[in-house]
């Protein structure tokens, strides 16, 4: 039997285990869980990733090659480096500022402006890089950094921004541009939540010299774990592919013939202590690095999703729309999303604020919503430096940070991933009544 009839075989036994025991269960109210977020997917991730595993190549490969073609078409980068987490894509991005590979690369103690109210592996890199954080307000209704107090952070010693745009919200991009452009920052921008977003119908991702990518469950399409460095600014590739990889210097793609696709391989020279010899350059290090590659497997899984990307994205921003729509009765006990004008989101999840004189606690809320079965989150760390691990770094802040206390205090996030139908989302809607029924009783 020919090896494409064996592999046809197997994706009807895939097929087969996928209706028998994958299939997601009937929906019944106040009985099913309903998620946050999830991974969502059928056959054809499944076979897609089994054809890797009888491909029998295991570490990152094809499917790799594949999938990093497809994201810098997507995202009309220059290149696109996966990575094996969101947090392994901003740790790389960051990291490579300081590379020497750069004509102008950044050193220890220079300054890197990012939110108070972010992830905690956004912010952690600017530190275990060397550098010193200044953080900025939050906007209390986009929940992203406020444009209008960047400018008074930046002092002589500020050389980058990281932003990060948050829960699938765009951040203004044209002012973030203007400003990194005048003063010669480098920008990062923290994409891990919205995937497919625009600004001025330019793809997030596309603003800064890198962006970055998650493919976690929780987010717009998954590889299990993983996640992309996107580069629109080609003197960074070289940086964070060694960072990747080991910190080796080699960049060839092939595999480790005698010359290399460089054709070079045993041309370059190391020192010794008195001379220098010749050495292959894939044993060569020029970065301290780390090994942060995904696998082919995960890659396959990723190819499959990519496919259905655009059609996860009108979801999620469907079901953002319905809840939108059934919650702003409420508006004078929440606040709810607002975006640029310019804006095109690719949503996350559901934003909720507490207004202060709205007459309960935000935990009473939560409470009421898990107890009915419906999943909550708060937003990330909160304002990172109230976090234990983050208190005592060396940071600067610029202005105050009341808006990310707030939202430390009073915001929470529910689900719009494409797990989530109608039924569902009006089942969302009525206990949010059912909680405001009972409080006037």
């Amino acid at each position: 039997m020919s090896k494409e009839k064996d592999r046809a075989n197997f994706s009807k036994l895939v097929k087969a285990y996928y209706r028998k025991h994958l299939k997601p269960d009937k929906f019944i109210p106040g009985k099913t869980k309903i998620h946050y977020a999830g991974r969502v997917f059928d056959t054809q991730e499944l076979t897609s990733m089994v054809y890797a595993v009888l491909d029998s190549w295991i570490t990152l490969g094809a499917y790799g090659k594949e999938l990093e073609e497809k994201l810098r078409n997507y995202m009309n980068a220059k290149n696109c480096i996966l990575a094996n987490s969101g947090s392994s894509a901003n740790l790389l991005s960051t990291s490579a500022l300081k590379s020497q590979k750069l004509s102008r690369p950044l050193k220890e103690g220079d300054e890197v402006i990012t939110p108070a109210l972010t992830f905690p592996t956004t912010f952690a890199p600017i530190v275990q890089a060397g550098f010193k954080p200044i953080l900025v307000d939050c906007n209390i209704s986009t929940l992203n950094i406020d444009e209008q107090k960047i400018q008074q952070a930046i002092s002589k010693k500020t050389r980058a921004m990281v932003i990060p745009h948050t829960l699938g919200n765009p951040c203004n991009m044209e002012l973030i541009s203007k400003i990194c452009k005048k003063h010669r920052l480098y920008l990062i921008e923290d994409v891990c939540d919205s995937l497919g977003a625009k600004f001025d119908r330019k793809r997030l991702g596309s603003f800064g010299h890198m962006g970055t990518l998650s493919f976690y469950p929780a987010h717009h399409i998954t590889m299990g774990e993983g996640g992309a460095v996107i580069i629109n600014d080609e003197s960074f590739s070289k940086a964070v592919l060694s960072l990747r990889d080991w910190g080796r210097d080699c960049f060839c793609k092939g595999d480790s013939s005698l010359a290399g696709d460089c054709g070079r391989r045993f041309d370059y020279r190391i020192k010794l202590s008195d001379r220098s010899i010749s050495y292959d350059h894939r044993y060569i290090y020029s970065h301290i690095g780390y090994n942060l590659k995904p696998t082919d497997i995960q890659a396959a899984l990723g190819l499959a999703q990519f496919n259905k990307l655009n059609d996860f994205i009108r979801m999620r921003n469907r079901n953002f729309r319905r809840l939108f729509d059934g919650l702003k009765v409420f508006e004078d006990k929440f606040i709810l999303s607002t975006w640029h004008k310019k804006s095109q989101p690719s949503w996350f999840a559901f934003p909720i604020t507490l207004k202060s004189n709205c007459g309960f606690s935000r935990q009473e809320l939560l409470r009421f919503l898990e107890n009915n079965c419906i999943e909550t989150r708060l937003i990330f760390a909160g304002n990172i430096i109230r976090q234990p691990a983050y208190s005592k770094c060396n940071f600067r802040i610029s202005g105050n940070l009341k808006n990310s206390d707030i939202v430390m205090e009073k915001s929470f996030f529910i689900g719009v991933y494409p797990g989530l139908n109608k039924q569902k989302i009006d089942y969302i809607i009525s206990v949010f009544r059912k909680f405001f029924k009972n409080k006037r009783k």
